[in-house]
């Protein structure tokens, strides 16, 4: 949980949303760097899976940076802050949150399985609060931290904004068709003209320099926006 008092040029995520809570009670609490109403806007996410951890530490060299000008940037540093605990892929119910997403949803496996949907689309309060969040902010660009591909991915309308990223960050990128119920998929549809993707890290722990360049990356694509201009 935030402590009460931020350093300066840190938010609470500002509209109408109180903080989400995870299946176990745990606070989901998005910071914002930067004033809204900036030019671009930007959502990073940096777990989903709890045993996929490394993107926290690109959130939290994100946060302790501040506010960049020009852009607001929200970052949430775990969707999943059960399965960070407890070192799971799924939430405390089992689910992958990122099948359990209403575009293109389909029912996987059942509980146990790693990538199991959930018995419906949004039956998990994590996701359903990453939809209202979302629709909430209407970022411009959506970037979710995984493991442990070592890639940029993204497909459809996402493409050029992830390449763009990818370059940035010295990353190597591969378009790759989106699996049933993922969050970048649902964004993809539900708000055109936005870009949601999908940073891959490598196995293990992310290296300082490789955090500082994510880190670079993200301050400088918010500056651009989905468009680059």
């Amino acid at each position: 949980m935030l402590l009460a008092v931020l350093p300066a040029g840190l938010l609470p995520a500002a509209g109408p949303l109180p903080p989400g809570r995870s299946v176990d009670g745990r606070t989901l609490r998005p910071v914002v760097l930067g004033r809204p109403g900036s030019a671009h806007r930007l959502l990073v996410v940096g777990c989903i899976h709890g045993s996929e951890p490394a993107g926290l530490a690109v959130t939290r060299r994100l946060i302790a940076g501040g506010a960049t000008a020009g852009a607001e940037i929200v970052v949430l540093p775990a969707l999943n802050p059960d399965g960070c605990a407890r070192g799971t892929r799924g939430n405390a119910h089992g689910v992958d949150l990122n099948r359990n997403f209403p575009s293109n949803w389909s029912r996987i496996g059942r509980r146990g399985d790693l990538q199991y949907s959930g018995p419906r689309a949004l039956s998990e309060p994590e996701s359903r609060y990453a939809v209202s969040l979302i629709s909430s902010l209407r970022p411009q660009i959506t970037i979710w931290f995984h493991q442990p591909q070592g890639v940029v991915r993204a497909w459809g309308a996402s493409v050029a904004t992830a390449r763009r990223f990818a370059a940035l960050a010295a990353y190597p990128y591969r378009s790759i068709r989106w699996p049933y119920g993922t969050a970048s998929n649902w964004q993809n549809h539900r708000f055109p003209g936005t870009a949601s993707f999908v940073v891959e890290l490598p196995p293990g722990t992310l290296p300082p320099a490789r955090v500082a360049r994510f880190v670079r990356a993200i301050r400088a694509i918010a500056l651009k926006g989905a468009s680059g201009s």
